[in-house]
């Protein structure tokens, strides 16, 4: 059983057509935000969910965070048009089981949705390729492996100007649990502040946005 997650209503029926004749793969639902898709898994659970990462409210990445968080049993395949190979490192960490580009043809969908039902990875072959010549280019960890996917999370809150008090009450955490966030995101990106943190992340921001959190 698959969830179809994305908050374009042409890309939502484009995918229920291509695969509503496939053979094991029945969709039998569809939502267009992170909200929508973790109420509908709640009285639901399907197999897979078919998330994209940019969409309004608390975004994909988020929204895989809850979903491998609550029901680890799922599979989560990432259908997005971002081809940064930041976002996919980050996605897979937190534990989605694939990723492929909006550019696929059905045949790589069928067997991305089949390869994840089997509990296996798969990636597309452009992301799979970014992602190992970042690794040979850089032969060191990138920023976003540096931190934490909740440092990530308080990081991108802080640099659109979010104060501690306020992502502690979005976070469900203490403002001193927040601020010794803060402290160890600058002493890992060797930053000294709030202003050297947004130009750093500025260039990170378009394919890491978390969004608001619940």
């Amino acid at each position: 059983s698959i969830l179809i997650v994305d908050d374009h209503d042409l890309v939502r029926s484009g995918m229920r057509y291509m695969l509503q004749n496939e053979p094991g793969m029945k969709v039998i639902g569809e939502a267009a935000s992170g909200e929508e898709a973790l109420e509908f898994i709640r009285k639901t659970q399907p197999n897979v969910v078919l998330l994209d990462v940019k969409m309004p409210g608390i975004g994909g990445i988020e929204t895989t965070r809850k979903i491998l968080h609550l029901y680890p049993e799922i599979r989560v395949l990432i259908v997005s048009v971002c081809e940064d190979n930041i976002s996919p490192a980050l996605l897979m960490q937190l534990g989605a089981s694939g990723y492929v580009t909006k550019g696929a043809t059905k045949d790589e969908m069928v067997t991305a949705i089949t390869t994840v039902m089997k509990g296996k990875r798969y990636l597309s072959a452009t992301i799979a390729l970014d992602l190992a010549l970042k690794h040979i280019d850089e032969g060191s960890k990138s920023p976003m492996d540096l931190l934490s996917e909740r440092e990530t999370q308080i990081a991108l809150m802080i640099s659109d100007g979010k104060r501690a008090k306020e992502i502690a009450h979005k976070l469900r955490l203490s403002s001193k649990t927040v601020n010794s966030y803060r402290y160890r995101i600058f002493e890992k990106l060797k930053i000294k502040g709030d202003v050297d943190l947004v130009r750093f992340l500025d260039k990170y921001k378009d394919v890491l946005d978390v969004g608001e959190t619940e």
